[in-house]
């Protein structure tokens, strides 16, 4: 493995998460810091195993770049004396949910206390970028939690929290995240739509959207024709506009979900704020494929991660596209600066 010369002080530190080490995250990461141009904009940590990151250069015909000196440009938090050096499977299975589970909490226990083992004190971690994780594998492990939002919000004691979608052609933030679509109704509530306005909202103007133009969309086909299909749109989203516009947010709706989306793509608005996951996640995975990135908005640190899964069926084929994980590492310096 190669040495890189020591960082200058005045670009951040990024820790970026393996993710599930049976899945594509070993291959997009090492993809997605191949190009110096990048690697010189950040210094960078990387807590995983060598063997997957190997494989993976070796495939692709990169030249490994990485060390396993911290004071390096890209550093590796090698876990593989903890873990052993057999490989895992490309499926959901406990002992790739539990590593995958133990890189994360490792990152936020050095995000929120700096100078702690291994880091020499003084340094800090200034964004994490978490790669794919198997949400089955964690709860195989022990882990429940519905995914990697709801474990660095608790670990950082965040209440006001949200998922944010972004990339050049479109900007999402849900209003209810992981939770069946059965119980959305049951969740829904006008603080938790202006909860998600608001930071929506914050998460643009941080992204260099001075005033940004914000569309709600209804949960009820034709976002609820005036009670006919529904009433949630009267009893709830609406007087979260209100409330919002009372603070000086320039938002609109409700409108109907299966027409809103265009209207974003056109530009007449810079954020749509969704009711449901798949809501907002069907448009984003489909017109922004490779290159969205998901940003827990509401932490006291910058997170982000690709908006795509483990890959189990391409893993180790070095058919992964790196877009998605590039993305994520260049948008988390762009909010750090």
């Amino acid at each position: 493995m190669t040495t890189m010369t020591t960082t200058p002080t005045h670009i951040p530190t990024i820790a970026i998460t393996l993710g599930d080490p049976g899945g594509i995250g070993p291959e997009v990461i090492v993809k997605a810091l191949a190009d110096e141009r990048r690697r010189m904009k950040a210094k960078y940590v990387i807590y995983g195993l060598d063997g997957p990151l190997q494989d993976a250069a070796k495939a692709a015909k990169i030249a490994p770049f990485w060390s396993t000196h911290l004071n390096t440009q890209v550093a590796l938090i090698d876990y593989s004396k903890a873990v052993g050096t057999d490989a895992f499977p490309a499926t959901h299975n406990a002992r790739g949910g539990k590593l995958s589970a133990q890189l994360c909490e490792a990152a936020i226990l050095h995000a929120r206390d700096p100078g702690q083992a291994p880091f020499p004190k003084g340094q800090k971690i200034d964004a994490i970028v978490t790669g794919p994780i198997s949400k089955e594998s964690w709860a195989l492990a022990g882990w429940h939690y519905p995914g990697h939002t709801e474990l660095f919000a608790e670990r950082f004691e965040t209440h006001e929290f949200g998922m944010f979608f972004a990339s050049q052609k479109l900007k999402v933030i849900l209003a209810t995240i992981h939770i069946p679509l059965a119980k959305v109704p049951s969740f829904l509530s006008t603080d938790r739509v202006l909860r998600a306005i608001c930071l929506g909202h914050d998460a643009c103007q941080r992204l260099g959207i001075a005033s940004p133009r914000i569309a709600v969309a209804g949960v009820n086909p034709h976002a609820g024709e005036n009670g006919l299909l529904g009433r949630e749109e009267k009893l709830i989203i609406e007087p979260a506009i209100l409330q919002a516009r009372q603070s000086d947010i320039d938002v609109r709706g409700p409108f109907p979900g299966d027409t809103i989306f265009l209207s974003a793509l056109q530009g007449k608005y810079d954020l749509v704020v969704a009711m449901y996951h798949d809501q907002g996640l069907i448009p984003v995975k489909l017109l922004c494929r490779d290159e969205a990135v998901n940003v827990t908005v509401g932490l006291p640190i910058i997170r982000t991660s690709p908006d795509h899964g483990t890959g189990f069926d391409i893993a180790g084929k070095n058919k992964a596209d790196p877009g998605s994980m590039a993305s994520a590492i260049d948008l988390a310096i762009k909010m750090w600066r």
